[in-house]
């Protein structure tokens, strides 16, 4: 009776949602294209060979997935693998780290008719989804045809926790529906199981798996290197943020480059208001100018590296953050906003390690960058436990591929004996 609620709900919900598609293909073109996608009706001819999907909603979820990516093409060189997104950026990014290795496509809305056209025609053996992307009509199909799910890096905040509760009688059997699930820490994990999932492992953070692109590396390093000034990275900023921190600086020194690099490439245009140049058209900033906009996709390994300071958006509304884990990677010093829900444990174990410094406001944060960019000593050493902390944690990516192996093992595919019945 719930989901029945529930599809009835987002079917009457579709000329609004249509309408916010073609919305956002003003700034973002690709949201315009292979509409057909997001209804289950797909142009490609599937080759025939055994498929393993995974989901990736946007273009944290791309990057935290890239290594188990890597590692299922290379444990199933004769499985194809379906990479699919909700975003233009998302799409994007999948496009870009795996090239043509992997078939890319939208993932249908949760349309009881359009996830059923989807299952048919891509017939995978394995559903792999990222993060919290748990839609019941989607798992319930999957379950139908024998299709089992592994909820891989799976997060659950407090905040998510209590929305979830709101509607039991939809989110309860979604949960429970999911074959595995892969849980960052102990505490999502108990979230998780208080929701209804039947089975749990604690595997860790993918994220901390992540592959550096050495070559952009190296071009940040040499870009700073002629730049010749001290760099403040304001990164992966949401709206209003950039203002907020911009504002907090005081008279300008007349050195310090402040490069910003928001979360979404829609606003791009935006936040160049706020800036002087931009990457993309300034690859190197003028002398005089203090404010430069980072705004090309794929390149946070370079600016990242370019970086003496980096303060985390997504933190100084209540919006949870964005991911740290490549700043304490790349050996960056980290300044975060109060609010990171999102990345609870990641966050817990760098201020543990002292490879980060989270404070109370934009304000704040400015201080404590400024005082960071006057003292090499602590940035070198905040920025040796970023790195030591990143390697401590790695492995998460081998646990989820062993489980997804013993749930290949043991699966009824679709690939195999073709869609249940109807």
């Amino acid at each position: 009776m719930w989901r029945l609620a529930y599809s009835c709900l987002i079917v009457a919900a579709m000329p609004l949602i249509l309408a916010r598609l073609w919305w956002r293909g003003r700034r973002e073109p690709f949201y315009r294209r292979r509409v057909g996608e997001r209804f289950g009706y797909y142009r490609d001819t599937p080759s025939g060979r055994p498929l393993i999907w995974l989901h990736a909603v946007s273009v944290g979820e791309a990057r935290a997935c890239a290594e188990l990516v890597r590692a299922l093409g290379m444990a199933h060189p004769g499985f194809d693998l379906l990479l699919t997104c909700m975003t233009a950026a998302g799409r994007e990014t999948l496009r870009a780290l795996h090239g043509e290795s992997v078939q890319v496509a939208w993932l249908p809305y949760d349309y009881p008719g359009a996830v059923r056209r989807f299952l048919e025609h891509f017939r995978p053996c394995l559903a792999v989804l990222v993060e919290t992307e748990i839609w019941p009509n989607l798992v319930a199909a999957c379950g139908e045809r024998g299709v089992p799910v592994l909820l891989a890096n799976a997060r659950m905040s407090g905040e998510s926790s209590l929305s979830y509760q709101r509607w039991p009688g939809l989110t309860q059997p979604a949960i429970a529906a999911l074959a595995i699930v892969c849980a960052q820490s102990n505490e999502d994990a108990a979230r998780l199981r208080a929701l209804g999932a039947r089975r749990i492992e604690v595997t860790g953070n993918v994220k901390f798996d992540s592959t550096p692109d050495e070559t952009k590396r190296a071009a940040g390093r040499a870009w700073r290197e002629r730049l010749g000034r001290p760099v403040l990275l304001l990164a992966s900023t949401r709206e209003g943020e950039e203002k907020l921190l911009l504002d907090a600086l005081p008279a300008w020194d007349e050195k310090l480059l402040v490069l910003v690099v928001p979360r979404h490439p829609r606003r791009f245009d935006d936040v160049s208001a706020l800036s002087q140049s931009r990457r993309s058209l300034n690859p190197l900033p003028a002398a005089n100018h203090r404010v430069h906009l980072g705004d090309t996709m794929g390149e946070m390994d370079f600016y990242y590296a370019a970086a003496d300071v980096a303060v985390i958006g997504g933190s100084f509304a209540p919006l949870g953050g964005q991911n740290l884990i490549e700043a304490c990677a790349a050996g960056v010093p980290v300044v975060l906003g109060p609010s990171m829900f999102n990345f609870a444990e990641a966050t817990r174990l760098a201020l543990e390690a002292g490879a980060a410094i989270q404070v109370g406001d934009a304000a704040g944060a400015i201080r404590e960058a400024l005082r960071l960019l006057s003292n090499e000593g602590e940035r070198e050493r905040i920025g040796s436990a970023g790195r030591k902390l990143s390697d401590a944690n790695r492995g998460a990516t081998q646990k989820h591929l062993l489980l997804c192996e013993e749930l290949l093992r043991t699966a009824t595919t679709g690939a195999a004996t073709g869609p249940a019945p109807d």
